[in-house]
């Protein structure tokens, strides 16, 4: 293996208290009910979007009347929030060393917007940890398509079998498919083994220790 493709929110950092409290703060504003974390995590994946939609409908919009009164407030709260008590997952710094130490290159395609994105990933690793960096754009569309894993490989001069790309939800799942590129889905994000199962994942990884390690069989 020549490159690692990581998702962001759920399989490198735990955002989850982030966006449930961007999301209330959102909602508050728009004089909504909250919603609990455990809906929130079933609501993100497909971005911010989906994710608001999602909320509105559970809030009682069910024809989404206010989606772009939403969006409006949610980009604004998000923008000063995005890293809002966001922490990596145990044993991830250290994984990420250990891959970049065997020269791998490691790249973060996220649904979250692009400016979050490069956000979260400096405040919280630093800079020089991955080569690229790469969130929602209006030139890329999001996850599932393949655009954004085919958009970095050429930008790191990475074969599609040379890559490995990782993931927590369903939507990763299909991501990898898309692309062609093989996938490992984490069992530590949004959804639960059954749910990555029934998405089709042929590798489930329990442990940043374990991701090291299949590096080494790729």
């Amino acid at each position: 293996m020549k490159g690692c493709i990581f998702d962001l929110d759920g399989t490198l950092t735990d955002t989850l208290e982030s966006l449930t409290y961007s999301v209330n703060l959102t909602l508050q504003e728009m004089g909504l009910p909250l919603i609990s974390r455990d809906q929130c995590r079933r609501f993100v994946g497909d971005g911010a979007r989906k994710l608001l939609e999602r909320t509105l409908k559970a809030c009682g919009d069910a024809h989404l009347v206010r989606l772009g009164e939403a969006v409006q407030v949610y980009g604004r709260i998000f923008h000063d929030n995005c890293t809002y008590h966001v922490t990596p997952y145990d044993g991830i710094p250290e994984m990420l060393r250990e891959l970049k130490g065997k020269g791998i290159r490691l790249a973060v395609l996220s649904n979250k917007p692009h400016a979050q994105a490069v956000d979260v990933v400096r405040e919280i690793f630093g800079d020089g940890v991955f080569d690229l960096v790469q969130g929602q754009t209006e030139k890329l569309p999001r996850k599932p398509d393949p655009a954004g894993v085919l958009y970095l490989l050429d930008k790191m001069g990475i074969r599609k079998e040379d890559c490995l790309y990782v993931g927590d939800s369903e939507v990763d799942v299909a991501t990898a498919r898309a692309a062609g590129v093989e996938e490992a889905a984490v069992t530590w994000g949004f959804r639960s083994r059954e749910t990555l199962l029934a998405a089709g994942a042929r590798t489930l990884i329990d442990t940043p220790s374990q991701l090291a390690a299949l590096a080494d069989q790729n």
